[in-house]
């Protein structure tokens, strides 16, 4: 029995052993591949990528996830927490997406840290268990996205104050961009007749963007994963599906489609595929960057309505 406890004990010893040294290794290498630019950390893809367009060369941003990460129950590695040590500042998008990200800003001690959606009116969850909280997906809205970008470019310029003018004209640059993807998005949906505008998919993602081309939206859960599908809300969906006689349903990129395919089967609807809400794809993917992504994502409702494209 002695033998055996002693067995134990150097086993962990050894283990945290090999634990403190690894966390060693990490924040060596960390401190070796730092760039000279001030580092921006983002919570995940998408805003990484609309930080990108305002930061030019002048900051390097990197985000926290990786493309195709469920990023509403992310848990932050030793490796993330290293990083955000390291960063100069960090992007999170709040509206209660990102409940790890406390954990992870903790870890920076006192690296500045920006909420985008700070002083921003939300649309609310109605009904069901989330009544009355805000939804979190307002990047979904290239109108709403204008406010990111200024809320970044204050952010940017409050850490690097030298490079104001240069992330105003990158910002002012990509404000036209999403002024035009608003435009382009509003004539290709508006092909579709209003009532038909039924969007329905896995999670309430796209409620901004129904909200801004005049859908009405329908979803097997509000917020979060997959873990939220109940009998109740399946039975909720089919009815909405077959009374209104949809034509397809969707789910999202970073979720499983499966309980999407079975209301697409009972209802006899044609099931769309997958649109990218909460991540960008890779870099020869379809939504390899924002722009991209709200791009895509309108091309399956159309194709799924069966109306020809009219997006680029």
């Amino acid at each position: 029995m002695r033998r055996l406890i002693a067995i134990r004990y150097t086993l962990l010893i050894i283990i945290s052993l090999s634990v403190i040294s690894c966390k060693s290794l990490v924040e060596k290498k960390t401190r070796e591949d730092l760039p000279s630019q001030p580092i921006v950390l983002t919570t995940f893809t998408v805003l990484a990528d609309i930080a990108r367009n305002i930061a030019g060369d002048r900051l390097v941003v990197q985000s926290i996830t990786k493309p195709g990460a469920e990023i509403h129950g992310y848990k932050p590695t030793p490796s993330d927490l290293v990083r955000a040590s390291y960063a100069d500042l960090i992007l999170e998008n709040g509206l209660g997406l990102e409940l790890w990200a406390k954990k992870f800003t903790a870890a920076a001690g006192d690296v500045p840290r920006y909420v985008l959606t700070d002083g921003m009116k939300p649309l609310v969850i109605e009904g069901d268990v989330y009544n009355g909280k805000p939804n979190p997906h307002a990047w979904m809205s290239p109108k709403r996205a204008l406010y990111y970008v200024d809320n970044i470019a204050k952010a940017f310029i409050s850490i690097d104050p030298i490079g104001k003018e240069i992330y105003l004209d990158n910002a002012r640059r990509y404000k036209n961009e999403l002024t035009q993807l608003d435009f382009e998005l509003k004539q290709a949906l508006s092909q579709i007749p209003k009532n038909k505008r039924i969007l329905v998919s896995c999670e309430g993602a796209l409620s901004y963007l129904a909200d801004d081309y005049g859908f009405m939206e329908a979803y097997l859960w509000p917020v979060n994963a997959e873990s939220q599908v109940t009998p109740r809300r399946m039975e909720k969906l089919i009815k909405i599906v077959s009374t209104n006689n949809v034509p397809v349903v969707f789910c999202e990129s970073t979720v499983s489609e499966k309980p999407q395919l079975e209301v697409a089967r009972i209802t006899k609807s044609t099931f769309g595929g997958k649109f990218f809400v909460d991540s960008l794809s890779d870099k020869d993917g379809p939504a390899s960057t924002f722009l991209d992504l709200q791009r895509h994502n309108v091309k399956l409702i159309l194709k799924g309505f069966s109306i020809s494209e009219q997006t680029k």
